[in-house]
This record gives structure tokens, sequence and C-alpha cells, in this order.
């Protein structure tokens, strides 16, 4: 945890439309609840309006009934209905809170992160001081040098991986290539690790395909029982991603049928038709008279 020990509230916050249709919706006070509880996991996340049990570690619906106290089913209808009014956005199972930097105080949180941050880096490195100090190891000098090598190897490469994603390109791509789909309009930070959990795995060429796929697909453009689309949020999912590049949802060609054949019921076409000397014939009857 960061140390936050507050989150800002509106005191017009029930005056909010979306708070309104909550209240009046069966479970609804039990909902607002849950809402101000994800709220406070925000706040302790304090990371851009994540709410996880570690970075790795999402809270699955099972985790959230048992942290807010509240039945499984309780806690799905909130989940659906907050993710309905785009209160949250939930990426490859994380919650977002969706309008978190626009109502809290962003440059607080942040100095408290930092804070946080500088106080673990202190407490790790006294921890290698007191390590080094107690072991029984012969650390020489040359060891040493190596061993701060390689850790700046590994933060390098974390900071490359964050610096060379161009997320607004990725953002571009999609707006411009989907036109029948729901425009993306902002990059959060639950999106912006979406698109890097997917580049570890596929390449931009990889997502340009499977844009062009989607908007191709009737299906995902809302042609189904539902009257259900896709949008960006799903399609950066990792199975649906792999779905569709598979090709679980291009659109299905109509075989032509085979003209059926009627069963002819005139039964001389059943026989072998013959050439007869109609010339012949009739010599043969006049005569036999």
């Amino acid at each position: 945890m960061s140390g936050v020990k507050w989150i800002k509230i509106a005191t017009q916050v029930f005056d909010n439309r979306k708070i309104r249709q909550i209240e009046n919706m069966p479970e609804g006070d039990s909902i607002i609840v849950i809402w101000f509880k994800i709220l406070c996991l925000a706040g302790n996340t304090n990371d851009g309006g994540l709410v996880y049990f570690t970075k790795d570690i999402p809270y699955t619906e099972q985790m959230l009934s048992s942290e807010f106290n509240r039945p499984l089913v309780t806690v799905q209808l909130a989940l659906n209905t907050f993710e309905r009014f785009e209160m949250i956005d939930i990426v490859d199972d994380f919650i977002h809170v969706s309008s978190w930097e626009k109502y809290q105080n962003i440059e607080g949180l942040e100095r408290i992160r930092e804070q946080t941050r500088l106080r673990v880096a202190k407490h790790r490195e006294n921890k290698s001081i007191e390590c080094n100090v107690t072991s029984n190891a012969t650390v020489t000098h040359g060891n040493e040098t190596d061993i701060d090598i390689d850790i700046e190897i590994e933060e390098d490469k974390d900071i490359d991986i964050r610096e060379r994603v161009d997320y607004q390109q990725i953002a571009d791509m999609y707006n411009n290539t989907c036109v029948s789909f729901p425009k993306l309009t902002s990059l959060s930070e639950t999106r912006k690790k979406a698109i890097r959990a997917r580049l570890n795995t596929y390449t931009v060429e990889d997502l340009k395909r499977l844009f062009e796929i989607a908007e191709q697909s009737e299906f995902l453009k809302g042609k189904n029982d539902r009257n259900w689309n896709a949008n960006f949020d799903w399609l950066i999912k990792d199975s649906n991603m792999a779905k569709v590049l598979d090709g679980n949802y291009s659109n299905r060609q109509v075989q032509p049928q085979k003209p059926k054949h009627k069963s002819n019921t005139n039964k001389f076409n059943e026989f072998p038709q013959r050439d007869y000397d109609y010339g012949s014939l009739e010599q043969q009857l006049l005569g036999g008279r």
C-alpha cells in the first residue's frame, strides 16, 4: 500500500444521475456501498485508479465478495452495473475507475506514491547492506560491479518496454480501422497496460490485422441475437484477440444449395428408346392380311 488515508468525494455525489439510477435499482443501496468500497480500494492501491490485490493478481468476484462482506450475486450485479454505466473499465480482469483522474487530487496521490517508493527503496538498500555485512560469502569489487550492471540492465529494459510503445499509434489505428465500433477517446493506465501485455506476445502488425478482421465481422458489429457489439477493451483482451485472429468471428460464407433432382414418374423414360423402321413395319402388316 502507498499510505493513502483519504480519497475525494463530491458533496453532490447523490445528485449524480448514475447514482440516482442505481438508487432506484433492486439492491441499489448495497451497490452504492460497493461503489464507495471500490473507490477506497483504488485509493489504497494508489495506481491511477486501478484496483488489484497485487500488481500481478487482480481481484476476482469471489475475492471482492469476501473483501466487501457482500453476497457474490450482489457483487456481480454491482460490477456489471458499473461497467455498463462506464464507471469502471475491466481489462484483463483488472478493474480501473474510469474518472479517477477527474475527481482525485492526482498530484497529491502521486507525491504520496513517490514518497512510498523512496521509502521502500531505502529499506531495500539498508537490507542489502545488512545482508552484505552479515554474509559469509566473499564479495569482490568485480562481483559487486557485475551485480550493479545486471540491475541497471533490468531497469533499463523495463523503461524501454514502456517508452517504445506508441499508445497513440495503437489508438489511432483502431479508430481509423474500426470505424463501425465505439471510438477510443482516452488511454487509461488500464488500457496502456493491456496494450503492453499484448505487445509482449504480438506485433503492431498483428494488432492492425486484429482491427481489420474485426471491422469485417458482422457479428462483432452488432448483427447477433443480443444486438451486442465489441469495443476496443473487448478486442484487446488476450483470449478475445486470439479468437478474432483465428477467424472465430469472421463472416460465414453461405454455401449455395445443390439443385434437388425430381424423380421422374414417367415409366416410359425408364426404358431405352429404340429406332424403328416404320416403312418395313407397315409392309409386314399389309402382307399379313
